[in-house]
């Protein structure tokens, strides 16, 4: 097993590849100019998400030792099945999942044309918490903006954590940060989409409680993501990153981005 610092750098070194030259993704492109629910995926948070996948992708190479297609990812509240679509296209082998609510951010609650076009299958979550998959099942468990929303967070990663192959990785993205100026303007005009933040002594305690440890916790998203059109992100994009890595500006970024891996 490779010692934490090396870890890191490999992790840090990925990180600061992984935005270099990423295009936007026409079919995405299309069904955000076609569904105003989609729109999102017209601007900046596309590229984000581009960035995530080709990051996780360099970490199961490296991590792992495995390519893209010998590795099962679990899509934990897949939603709108964006990230499954770009995982598949990024040669992984993808299980979808995603409560049975007819909530909007469900899959089940919500026009779902990328997952109808793309013929995913999305395993329904019968409950609020346990997964309906076998110990050690995934090489890898995602979760892109979905812990913060859960009916119990600890109890949630307790179960990726089961699922999750020993060897494995947890990738926690879109995490919203206690300190980030933006979701702290939000709740001031009343908007409590992500009423829960997090410190990253809360992550720290978070990952103890489920047998991860921590091999990389950075922070993501100073400039607001949904405001920036394609154009704009290719050059906002590069520089929001190099501002998170190299300035104290990352304290007031909208986000965490962690990597788990099992303790």
């Amino acid at each position: 097993m490779l010692d934490q610092s090396t870890l890191a750098e490999r992790l840090s070194r990925f990180d600061a590849n992984a935005g270099a030259g990423v295009l936007a993704d026409a079919y995405l492109a299309g069904i955000a100019s076609r569904y105003p629910t989609h729109a999102f995926l017209g601007g900046n948070t596309q590229l984000i998400y581009q960035r995530q996948i080709r990051f996780l992708t360099e970490a199961v190479k490296s991590l792992l030792n495995k390519v893209p297609g010998e590795a099962q990812v679990l899509d934990w509240g897949c939603g709108k099945g964006h990230i499954s679509y770009l995982l598949r296209c990024a040669g992984f082998q993808v299980t979808a999942c995603d409560v049975t609510a007819q909530a909007e951010d469900s899959a089940f609650g919500q026009p779902t044309p990328i997952i109808a076009d793309q013929g995913i299958r999305v395993v329904p979550l019968l409950d609020k918490v346990a997964l309906p998959f076998a110990d050690a099942s995934f090489d890898v468990v995602l979760s892109m903006g979905v812990l913060e929303h859960v009916y119990d967070d600890a109890a949630s990663l307790q179960e990726l954590r089961r699922v999750v192959k020993p060897s494995g990785l947890c990738l926690v993205f879109f995490l919203p940060y206690t300190l980030s100026w933006t979701q702290r303007l939000a709740h001031a005009r009343g908007d409590r989409y992500h009423d829960h933040l997090y410190s990253r002594a809360d992550v720290a305690r978070l990952a103890t409680g489920a047998r991860f440890r921590v091999l990389r916790m950075a922070h993501g998203q100073i400039f607001p993501k949904n405001a920036v059109p394609l154009g704009a992100a290719s050059v906002l994009e590069p520089l929001d990153r190099w501002l998170c890595r190299h300035t104290p500006l990352r304290y007031l970024a909208t986000n965490l981005e962690v990597v788990l891996a099992p303790a």
